[in-house]
C-alpha cells in the first residue's frame, strides 16, 4: 500500500493540472468523468465511482511528479493497471476531490 506521506504536500493541485490537461477525459479508454462542481444529482453511486477521474504516476513512484509521468485515469482504468503490476492503490487514490 501507498503512504500518503510518500505524495508532496501540493499533490491536489499537481492533480487538478492533470486532470484539466486531459478535459476530465480518461487517458486510456477516454471516459468522460465528472469535474468539480459538476451536479451529480440523479446518478447512482456506482455510476458516479465509474466517472471518477484519478492521476497515476506511470512509473508507481509517488515522488516523481514530473508531468510525463502521469496520467489521468477513469477509476476502473487505474484499478487496471495496478492490478496488473500486482500493486494495491489505497481508497483515498481513487477518492474524487472536487477542489
Amino acid at each position: 500500500m501507498t503512504s500518503r506521506f510518500r505524495y508532496p504536500k501540493n499533490w491536489n493541485e499537481i492533480a487538478l493540472k492533470v486532470k484539466q490537461e486531459a478535459n476530465w477525459c480518461c487517458q486510456t479508454c477516454g471516459l468522460k468523468c465528472i469535474e468539480p462542481g459538476q451536479s451529480t444529482k440523479g446518478i447512482n453511486s456506482s455510476e458516479i465511482a465509474k466517472h471518477r477521474l484519478s492521476v497515476h504516476h506511470q512509473n508507481y513512484t509517488p515522488e516523481d511528479n514530473r508531468p510525463q509521468n502521469l496520467i489521468a485515469l477513469c477509476a476502473a482504468c487505474h484499478l487496471a493497471k495496478h492490478q496488473r503490476r500486482r500493486g494495491s492503490i489505497t481508497p483515498d487514490q481513487l477518492e474524487l476531490k472536487l477542489i
